[in-house]
């Protein structure tokens, strides 16, 4: 077993005996649970799911934020999940992502208005510590960048390209620096 659960969904197990239910783990109407955030793992005949505990970025961490504030040169984030791992509420980190970090090529023609909005979920990695307030994160891989929006309509947008995402709603485009999805 490998794929990280949330608390309360049920864990499914492999056919026969119900393993001795360790740290972590819980029975509700018959169904094995997860209580804690984690990969459910045998430890010995017990099943448990140890705890993960979250730590600030570091150089070449993943980072999931909501963009927070724009300016021509830059764009801020408050990153709220680190390497998969969600950050208690209120402990938020600060990112800015710069001009010339939002992609590899045509640095020199990124306007950060047509690669980000305010409430943009983006993934992003951390280049570095950058400075006492913040982290410096760049988009400039495939699939990094914009990997959920609404539109001006207040409707889910959709990644058609790259470059833009297509409102569910209205069908309207709007620039954005997309991710590429996962699996593609």
């Amino acid at each position: 077993m490998s794929d990280c659960v949330l608390p309360g969904q049920p864990i499914p197990l492999p056919k026969g005996p119900v393993p001795r239910l360790g740290r972590g783990i819980y029975t509700r109407d018959g169904q094995v649970r997860a209580g804690l955030i984690g990969s459910p793992q045998y430890d010995g005949s017990t099943l448990t799911i140890s705890r993960v505990k979250p730590h600030p970025p570091t150089p070449n961490s993943i980072v999931l934020g909501s963009v927070t504030r724009l300016s021509p040169i830059q764009a801020l984030l408050s990153i709220s999940v680190v390497d998969g791992v969600p950050l208690p509420v209120g402990e938020e980190f600060t990112g800015v992502i710069r001009v010339q970090d939002v992609r590899a090529t045509e640095k020199d023609k990124v306007k950060i208005s047509d690669c980000f909005r305010g409430g943009d979920v983006v993934r992003g990695q951390v280049i570095s510590l950058g400075d006492a307030r913040s982290y410096f994160i760049t988009t400039a891989r495939n699939d990094l960048g914009v990997i959920f929006a609404t539109s001006a309509a207040g409707a889910t947008l959709e990644p058609v390209s790259w470059i833009s995402m297509r409102c569910t709603k209205t069908g309207q485009l709007e620039k954005r620096k997309c991710a590429k999805p996962d699996g593609l």
